[in-house]
């Protein structure tokens, strides 16, 4: 699987401990740095994965996820350290725990942004969903 071009996106779509107000110890000086763009949802189906949240996009699902779009900050290697703490190796996509992809996020303001986000890759068997999309564990 090609790289994406990191240089493409400034956005990241973040439903669950990537938030600023959820971020463990190890990546919270990072996120404090994101810049609030706006809350959106996109169509798939997120599942509670005991201390972490995992998002499987699907366009044909009823079900919405909701989260908040950030402005990533410029700079040093950003999406390195995001995907170190994801668990995503761009070159072995198939053994990574979540996968950073490009995705249309819709705004509530009606605007669709095209922004990262990390999709689970496990197997999501006896995980429970979240019914209405919102992850709200801390």
């Amino acid at each position: 699987m090609p790289r994406s071009d990191e240089s493409d996106c400034d956005y990241l779509f973040v439903y669950g401990t990537l938030h600023p107000d959820r971020a463990p110890a190890e990546i919270a000086d990072l996120v404090r740095r994101f810049t609030c763009a706006g809350k959106g949802t996109v169509a798939g189906t997120l599942y509670d994965l005991g201390s972490y949240p995992g998002a499987v996009l699907d366009e044909s699902s009823p079900r919405q996820i909701s989260g908040t779009v950030f402005r990533l900050p410029q700079g040093e290697d950003v999406l390195v350290r995001l995907d170190a703490y994801e668990e995503f190796d761009p070159e072995a996509p198939e053994r990574s725990l979540f996968i950073r992809r490009m995705h249309g996020v819709c705004l509530d303001s009606g605007q669709t942004l095209p922004c990262w986000i990390y999709e689970y890759n496990g197997n999501t068997g006896c995980a429970a969903i979240v019914q209405n999309g919102v992850y709200s564990r801390h």
